[in-house]
């Protein structure tokens, strides 16, 4: 009846038709152009044939619709405003053609249905769903909101507060969720769904189900009587507060614009949707959040496609007992890698089993895991004093003290334990990979794998290529880090690696600040604000006073020009006064800890004055915008000399990496996104507007090129190359 290269109609028994969805050559359904142009072909099919009684909707992949195609993203969102709202208006008349059809329709929904697949889902008159099925509108993850009906569609089919629970949370809805919501009339099981879809619809031509009643639902206004009303604005109203993020509009512009076009007709409404969403997908937000998704897209087949280059990681080993080698053992074993967890100390392994134990429980406790399972996983974690069975290992990785010294011994015994072709992987922050290596007989098996601290939480592993680190040994580190469930990320031997050493000209801009008399209370407001999960301040007191002033003299001291020695130095002071951060329990603040053993901040009343005494000229105004400026500018300069450098193969892997290993703000997208949203031109002005505070500020020879030519890091937006 019809065929498409995504759609196809197909006849039926008793006058019924079956749209099926089913994209040639891909795994899933998505609603490109492509797609959403054969919609409007097969809907105007069925709409003129009289013949036909009813529709069922189905899917011939394992789900339903993924969603738009957000690679189309970059090309959609560059238009004029005008022009991205007559293109979503176009494609809503399609749906709208679908939903006014002079016959009933049901939507079977197998897999998932998100975003646009939802939507179109919402667009039938009825909707049943597999009992293993997901349902959602997870837009507002990309820092959009809905932009083909689902703001209109939900709420009048299940009530303006699940609607804006759904569209603002973003989080997808199981099948029981959906029916007792009642976005779906019926739920069965996956065998089922198709011979229900079908009983559904007999019974809507019957004249049981009063199809057209609801259909015309859709069509109306959402509040009939001031007691709805009511309701409606009290749901609004709660949720407006909740969804207002300075920096990520969308959850909130979905609120208001709930507000309004609820009490509108439908086809009012979609124009006031149409609108919305132009102003959204103009933000700095949805384009950074958008980059982001297709940067994480590209990474995960870029890094799969290298593991598959050389043999997978069956049995692992971790030396070093602490709580970071606990941590790593415990990732492994949860992963389905067997581990052998040594203590260097030949000394009980009590902090490492204590460690992946209590992992194991927070699993449990939050229901991600039955207990059965958890005490079999610990039990794969083997506890040992010696090197029994390490010669039978694929990898082993060392997390001892951050020692250069004891490191090599240990790393120079180990070798004598492993196989030949084993790869030894170190666990280092601040060591450069070669020169650990310098006490090792196979150099070429060996490679840094710097997990982030919380392991089970953080999911960014810097994997760190020696001069001599085989293309091997990266490839089975990167094969392990994805069987942890871990996002890594390849970069070049260096002082710092990568995210570290991005950090740390942002530590130090903070330092100088303080130095020329900026109230570091402010500083954390200010960068929180601008959207850091934490100010410079309270981030130095969580890792640690001592801690942080040694990473950073290490790092610094491998940059010299860019990073000279520091006379004014509030992190030396205040580890030199035993002001270690929440460890000691006076830092930047003071902290205190509560029933659970959480430590919770509060102002330290001596900390000024003590600060005081780093500050030449005494303390001084600063405004909010030049705090941001100050703080970011050399963290920009930095994202671009590494990557001038090869540290990393490109913008998306850098980006990518600050994002995970250090909180970057999302709605930046990373320091290279929000350097192509200033404009390298204005990042560059900016920059010798504050070249008189040092070589932190001062662009690259390239940086400057970019900017006469208009040159940016993503050549295209939303493109990764």
């Amino acid at each position: 009846m019809f065929q498409g290269d995504t759609i196809a109609v197909t006849a039926l028994a008793e006058g019924f038709v079956e749209l099926t969805f089913d994209r040639r050559g891909d795994a899933i359904n998505k609603l490109d152009r492509r797609t959403i142009a054969e919609l409007a072909e097969a809907t105007s099919y069925i709409a003129n044939d009289a013949s036909i009684r009813g529709v069922i909707v189905t899917s011939a992949k394992d789900g339903f619709i993924v969603g738009a195609d957000i690679k189309e993203f970059g090309e959609f969102f560059a238009l004029p405003p005008h022009d991205l709202m007559a293109r979503t208006a176009a494609s809503n008349r399609v749906f709208c053609a679908f939903e006014d059809l002079g016959v009933p329709s049901v939507i079977a929904i197998n897999g998932v249905a998100l975003g646009g697949g939802l939507e179109m889902a919402l667009s039938g008159v009825l909707r049943v769903m597999a009992s293993t099925a997901k349902i959602g509108l997870p837009e507002v993850n990309l820092g959009l909101i809905p932009g083909f009906g689902g703001t209109v569609r939900l709420p009048r089919v299940a009530g303006v507060a699940v609607a804006l629970e759904w569209i603002v949370s973003g989080k997808p809805a199981s099948a029981s969720a959906a029916r007792e919501a009642g976005a779906v009339d019926e739920v069965c099981e996956p065998a089922l769904l198709r011979e229900t879809a079908l009983s559904l619809l007999r019974r809507a031509t019957s004249g049981e189900i009063d199809w057209r009643a609801a259909q015309a639902r859709k069509r109306l206004p959402l509040l009939v009587d001031a007691h709805s009303s009511a309701q409606a604005e009290a749901a609004v109203a709660a949720r407006a507060e909740q969804a207002s993020k300075r920096h990520l509009p969308a959850a909130l512009t979905a609120v208001e614009l709930l507000r309004e076009s609820i009490q509108a007709e439908r086809d009012a409404a979609l124009k006031l949707e149409t609108q919305a969403f132009a102003r959204v997908a103009k933000t700095q937000a949805a384009a950074s959040l958008v980059q982001t998704f297709l940067n994480d897209q590209l990474l995960k087949k870029r890094y799969r496609d290298i593991a598959r280059t050389t043999r997978t990681v069956q049995r692992a080993a971790v030396l070093g007992a602490g709580v970071m080698g606990g941590g790593i053992a415990c990732t492994s074993a949860l992963a389905g890698v067997p581990v052998a967890l040594k203590d260097i100390h030949q000394a009980p392994l009590d902090a490492g089993v204590r460690e992946a134990a209590t992992v194991l429980a927070r699993q449990v406790k939050a229901g991600r895991m039955k207990e059965a399972d958890a005490t079999c996983t610990l039990a794969s974690i083997s506890a040992q004093l010696d090197f029994a069975g390490f010669c039978d290992v694929d990898i082993v990785v060392e997390a001892v003290v951050e020692d250069l010294a004891v490191k090599r011994r240990v790393l120079s015994e180990l070798e004598t334990q492993v196989r030949d072709d084993a790869v030894i992987a170190s666990n280092t922050s601040s060591l450069r990979i070669d020169d650990i290596a310098q006490s090792l007989e196979r150099p070429h098996n060996f490679v840094g794998m710097h997990f982030f601290n919380p392991v089970p939480v953080m999911t960014l592993v810097e994997i760190v290529r020696g001069e001599q680190t085989s293309d091997d040994a990266v490839a089975a580190v990167v094969g392990y880090a994805l069987a942890m469930r871990k996002s890594p990320i390849v970069v070049k031997d260096g002082p710092g690696f990568l995210v570290n050493r991005i950090l740390t000209p942002y530590v130090r801009a903070f330092l100088q600040l303080i130095e020329q008399g900026a109230d570091f209370e402010q500083i954390d407001r200010v960068m929180e604000a601008f959207g850091w999960p934490m100010g410079p301040a309270w981030l130095q007191d969580v890792i640690g006073m001592d801690v942080s002033s040694h990473v950073v003299d290490v790092i610094s001291a491998g940059y010299p020009v860019r990073m000279p020695a520091m006379q004014h130095d509030a992190l030396r002071m205040m580890a030199s006064h035993g002001r270690l951060g929440q460890k000691s329990g006076l830092g930047f603040y003071a902290y205190t800890r509560d029933d659970n053993g959480k430590p919770r901040k509060r102002a330290a009343d001596d900390t000024r004055a003590l600060l005081s005494t780093l500050q030449p000229e005494g303390p001084r105004e600063f405004s909010d915008q030049e705090i941001v400026e100050r703080m970011m500018l050399p963290v920009l300069v930095e994202a671009a000399v590494a990557l001038e450098e090869g540290v990393v193969a490109s913008a998306a892997e850098l980006d990518t990496a600050l994002l995970l290993g250090i909180g970057f703000p999302a709605w930046l997208g990373g320091a290279l996104k929000y350097a192509d949203w200033l404009g390298v031109k204005e990042v560059v002005r900016l920059c010798d507007r504050y070249a008189c505070h040092g070589a932190a500020y001062k662009p690259t020879a390239k940086m400057r090129a970019m900017a006469a030519s208009g040159a940016s890091y993503y050549a295209v937006a939303h493109e990764i190359h």
